[in-house]
């Protein structure tokens, strides 16, 4: 994706001194930026022997930490992510996309959540196993990352998203004793003092060397494994020592600020777009450019919304939304890999109506089961009675409010299942789902955006929003990824660039408007079907009638649009516009049911994979058993989430993370070695 370009020895340097020299003026600008009125001009005054004890004070006690742990992370993620992308061989590897940040994040939350109050050292020690714990998982279901950009950012963003919905559930279930980590979850550079930086410094400058010196193995692992084998190198050695080295300085940059995005994506690609490839230059070099993109983001953080806004805002919305244009960017070069046929055994007709009988029974037990479950368990005969009107006040109010939630779930699950299938038809990818192409997420940017500007806004005009923001997202989502044609490698790869946008703008929005309310948004963006009216229900059964019609005529070109460009070509298919209305009709199923429940993940992923097992490959059996198994999932759900813990509830989407994620490894894992190579 990066091509190379050589670069002699003189001009390597001088880009080196360049790059030290604007660091260095980075550095300078950052430390005149502060919520006191200490300037510049007080801090030159320090330099030669004068000024106040004031500006000593504010010197050392809050700017000069705060741009060291920036030159700190910056240089720890900078080596990181040119390690990673190295050892894949894949530009689009990072400590973001491998999950490694969010591996370290859960470790740390999850500490605090049981109240464990840990030293420096020691939590960079749990993070540290929290972020190698899934940098192997996302490498192992990804073939080292080697089979394809595509299937690496598919695979690090939804463990990313399995991992931070644990994340999230837990700072839902324990918002005291994690208050503040959400903002901290996004990757801030407020210190209070030297000592945090004082103890990690020395961690990551030792990782760094380490990993520099081992610059010319990894020059020959470029080559190839069995080149470097037959060089004398022991790759299997070689590329555990840099994973090591990687997740721990990685897990240094959480535990120091917390995640900070997509630095380790862009600091090595910028570094290898100036022609520099040798790991003995390109990794000092990453690391240089990685400080200037933190202190660059802090320096403009800050000149935007002040002082006081460099400490309520993270750093990492910055560099995240700065990485999700380099990610876009990136994308729009791929070219379009060979994916992989979503074969599945052929099964008879008595199987797919013995599937669908059984399917539509559990339905409706489930059904059953949500009227009667929750923090007041209910007897069938109230629900007869209700149902006559015959019930008394309290029972009555009970089921009053149950009912919408119950129809909530089923239709948005249903929605989702089926708006899945058709975008893994289209992308022709078995891990694509409505979620990660950032679908969702500008859902949810248009919806915490009302419910944070507008807090007494009505139900319609929340669940209006939601759905523009859905609209909008797709809209970009597709005219980003289009060039001279509908590219599917691009359509995901935009699409994860465009979610992560998304996120970063809706954490800017919570953070900086309404920081004290943050369980509000959560539990929106976690899927909660918590206080719905039959009125939110309506788009999305609206949205079904209209499209189920529509695919069900089409389901013979999604079984074309499955295989390959030129089959649809040689039959006749109109490829783009059956692209555009079937993409369409996925957006308008998405938007309805993330307007209704919020943000449910996984279920567009898992329930078209069940389906496909269960009764073959073709759309006219598909479509049905994946709305059937999406509605089922996301009742029982929403109905497990209402109960376990009540009178608390946990989310519904985060339940069906919670349960799709084992799912989505497993299939990950068994589809390695068949369509990986080729998704």
């Amino acid at each position: 994706m990066i091509a190379k370009r050589s670069t002699s020895p003189a001009a390597g340097i001088r880009a080196f001194l360049l790059a030290g020299l604007a660091v260095v003026v980075l550095a300078a600008v950052h430390l005149t930026q502060g919520t006191s009125a200490v300037g510049a001009t007080d801090l030159i005054g320090l330099m030669f022997g004068g000024g106040s004890e004031e500006a000593a004070r504010v010197l050392v006690a809050s700017r000069l930490p705060r741009m060291l742990a920036g030159l700190v992370v910056g240089v720890a993620l900078g080596v990181a992510g040119g390690a990673f992308q190295s050892l894949a061989r894949n530009p689009l590897a990072s400590p973001d996309t491998l999950a490694v940040n969010a591996g370290a994040h859960l470790a740390v939350v999850t500490a605090a959540a049981f109240g464990l109050s840990l030293p420096v050292l020691p939590a960079g020690g749990l993070a540290f196993v929290g972020g190698l714990g899934a940098a192997g998982l996302v490498m192992a279901l990804s073939s080292g990352g080697r089979e394809g950009p595509t299937r690496l950012i598919l695979a690090g963003s939804a463990s990313a998203l399995a991992l931070a919905a644990v994340t999230t559930l837990l700072l839902l279930l324990y918002e005291q004793a994690t208050i503040g980590l959400f903002a901290w979850g996004n990757g801030s550079l407020v210190q209070t003092d030297l000592v945090a930086v004082r103890q990690m410094a020395p961690v990551v400058g030792a990782g760094v060397v380490l990993t520099v010196a081992l610059g010319r193995r990894l020059d020959l692992l470029a080559l190839g494994d069995d080149t470097a084998s037959t060089l004398g190198v022991n790759v299997r050695w070689t590329r555990l020592q840099i994973t090591l080295l990687a997740v721990l300085l990685s897990a240094a940059a959480v535990t120091l600020v917390g995640p900070v995005g997509f630095v380790g994506l862009c600091a090595p690609v910028i570094v290898r777009l100036m022609g520099v490839h040798k790991h003995r230059a390109l990794l000092p070099m990453s690391a240089i450019v990685g400080v200037g993109i933190v202190l660059g983001s802090d320096i403009i953080l800050r000149a935007v919304l002040g002082g006081q806004g460099g400490v309520d805002i993270p750093t990492g919305v910055v560099t995240t939304l700065f990485g999700s244009i380099v990610l876009i960017a990136l994308a729009r070069r791929q070219r379009d890999s060979r994916p992989g046929r979503q074969h599945a055994p052929v099964r008879s007709r008595g199987t797919f109506l013995a599937v669908t009988i059984v399917l539509v029974s559990v339905l409706c037990g489930a059904l059953v089961l949500g009227m009667l479950a929750g923090d007041t368990w209910l007897l069938t005969g109230d629900v007869m009675n209700w149902l006559q009107g015959r019930t008394g006040r309290a029972l009555t109010f009970v089921l009053d409010q149950r009912y919408p939630r119950v129809l909530a779930a089923i239709t948005a699950g249903a929605a989702l299942a089926i708006a899945g299938t058709v975008v893994q038809a289209v992308c022709r990818n078995p891990l694509a789902e409505p979620g990660l192409l950032g679908i969702t997420a500008g859902a949810g940017v248009g919806a915490v955006a009302l419910l944070t500007f507008v807090p007494l806004a009505g139900i319609a005009a929340i669940s209006g929003a939601a759905g523009a923001g859905a609209l909008l997202a797709f809209a970009v989502v597709y005219g980003l990824s289009w060039r001279g044609g509908l590219n599917s490698d691009r359509l995901v790869l935009v699409g994860v660039g465009v979610w992560a946008g998304c996120f970063a703008v809706i954490t800017f929005i919570i953070v900086a408007f309404d920081p004290w309310n943050t369980g509000k948004a959560l539990t929106w963006l976690s899927g909660s079907t918590y206080g719905r009216t039959p009125m939110q229900v309506l788009p999305v059964a609206v949205a079904l009638a209209v499209v189920i019609p529509i695919v069900a005529l089409g389901r013979n070109e999604l079984d074309v649009l499955a295989l390959d460009d030129d089959t649809p070509r040689v039959l006749g298919v109109p490829l783009e516009k059956a692209r555009l209305l079937a993409l369409g009709g996925a957006a308008l199923l998405t938007s309805t049911a993330v307007s209704a429940v919020g943000v449910v993940g996984f279920v567009g992923l898992v329930a078209p994979h069940a389906a496909r097992a269960m009764v073959g490959s073709r759309h006219a059996r598909v479509l049905p058993v994946a709305g059937l198994l999406g509605a089922v999932l996301v009742s029982l759900a929403d109905t497990v989430g209402r109960t376990v813990i009540a009178p608390a509830q946990i989310p519904a989407g985060l339940v069906t993370a919670l349960l799709g994620t084992p799912y989505f490894i497993w299939l990950l894992w068994r589809s390695r070695t068949t369509t990986g190579g080729r998704s």
